[in-house]
């Protein structure tokens, strides 16, 4: 080959490759044009973009009647479901951002314990077995139907939590795990706070029966929930709990899951609130809401309710999770403390007086029907509920109904159709 010939293909290959720059370059500038003119999402646009991966859930019922060998725990494995919620727009990424993925079985947070501390624990052993109640104060017939009802209830819980529960998970958390139960050491009561489900009267009760009051009606609600005048279990030691829990009664009271959420908002966002609107209000209506007035993020009072539940169900909250509306298996842990007594908030005073003569509680002591906030307002009952729910769509309904899946299980709750 020549030398001449070579400078040829030199120059050949180089011209190519600056026609074809060209050509790149004239096709970039022109996607660039289109795109401006084209633009596909507005600015001042909501969009909400969700994927379901199992929107048909199984409900209470189907799980009293699955077939033995197959776990609640692969019943709950199967439902995963993840959420997109975003605000589009040109200048500005999404402010909602992901929201909540694997609702049911994201664990909460724990603190890590000491070496020496869970030396101490593994020698720890609570009853693994369901004991039966002492009815022997128990001397006529008018609780028949209450104690059918009572028995049922524990015996389905512990159905569900023998193939749900896992022993490990008790020795690791056992501290965590009894932080929401006061103690009642003269009739010997360990009952676990549930917010929502009557648990101001219910102090009240356990502050008659410690002998710190003389009527249940005497007591304010400030010396109720600031005045500390009840111990916790975790106040004591290892062995002070461990004794506790293995010969005290211990009682749960639960609620709809759906009712405990709508009476949360109501009371901490509906009414003046020198906590809840400052901390969680400013929060949500910062992050939730477009274009939100300067005096909402100044005082965080006015939050909708749909904008409560996006807060619910992020995964990226911007303000933690509060005792009033955390699930009922993440304050009381029910599948890992053996309770002997379930009472409901649907049948609060009739489960409650006759848990009192359970216990061999004064006979004149009754369990009170007040309203301990807000005694003007309408309690919240199912049909408050639904109202509320139709704020919802259908899929944010579905979300709020996996958030609380575990606690709809364990009580035998049903979702709430609207």
């Amino acid at each position: 080959m020549q030398p001449s010939d070579r400078v040829m293909n030199l120059r050949q290959v180089f011209v190519t490759v600056l026609m074809f720059g060209v050509a790149g370059l004239l096709l970039f500038m022109y996607l660039q044009a289109w795109i401006e003119e084209h633009p596909t999402v507005s600015g001042e646009k909501l969009q909400q973009q969700i994927i379901n991966q199992d929107s048909k859930l199984p409900h209470p019922e189907e799980l009293a009647t699955a077939p033995k060998n197959q776990s609640a725990a692969a019943n709950l494995n199967k439902r995963q479901t993840t959420v997109i919620m975003g605000r589009h727009s040109q200048e500005q990424a999404s402010p909602l951002g992901e929201i909540a993925s694997s609702l049911v079985s994201r664990l909460s947070e724990q603190q890590k314990m000491t070496k020496a501390f869970l030396k101490q624990l593994k020698q720890v052993n609570l009853p693994p077995v369901m004991r039966p109640l002492n009815k022997s104060l128990i001397k006529d017939d008018r609780w028949k139907n209450i104690d059918e009802a009572q028995e049922k209830r524990r015996y389905f819980l512990y159905d569900f939590c023998k193939k749900y529960s896992s022993e490990n998970r008790l020795r690791t958390h056992l501290v965590r795990m009894v932080s929401r139960i006061y103690v009642e050491d003269r009739h010997k009561i360990l009952y676990c706070e549930v917010p929502k489900a009557g648990c101001s009267n219910w102090k009240r009760i356990l502050m008659v029966l410690n002998g710190l009051a003389s009527s249940a009606y005497s007591i304010s609600h400030d010396a109720v929930h600031y005045g500390k005048h009840l111990k916790k279990l975790d106040s004591y030691d290892l062995k002070g709990i461990q004794t506790r829990l293995n010969t005290y009664t211990k009682t749960i009271f639960v609620r709809d899951p759906m009712e405990r959420l709508v009476s949360a908002f109501r009371d901490k966002f509906e009414h003046p609130n020198s906590y809840y609107h400052p901390v969680f209000g400013k929060a949500i209506i910062k992050k939730y809401r477009l274009n939100a007035r300067e005096e909402a993020l100044k005082t965080g009072s006015g939050v909708k309710f749909k904008e409560f539940v996006w807060y619910l169900l992020d995964s990226q909250r911007p303000v933690g999770m509060d005792i009033h509306w955390e699930q009922i298996s993440k304050l009381c842990y029910p599948c890992l403390i053996n309770y002997d007594f379930i009472g409901k908030f649907e049948t609060l005073e009739e489960d409650a007086n006759y848990f009192l003569q359970l216990i061999g509680a004064p006979a004149e002591l009754k369990f009170p029907n007040f309203k301990d906030r807000h005694s003007s307002d309408e309690r919240t009952n199912m049909e408050v509920v639904r109202q509320y729910l139709k704020e919802l769509s259908d899929t944010e309904r579905q979300l709020t109904y996996d958030f609380y899946y575990l606690d709809y299980l364990m009580f035998n709750y049903t979702m709430p159709i609207v």
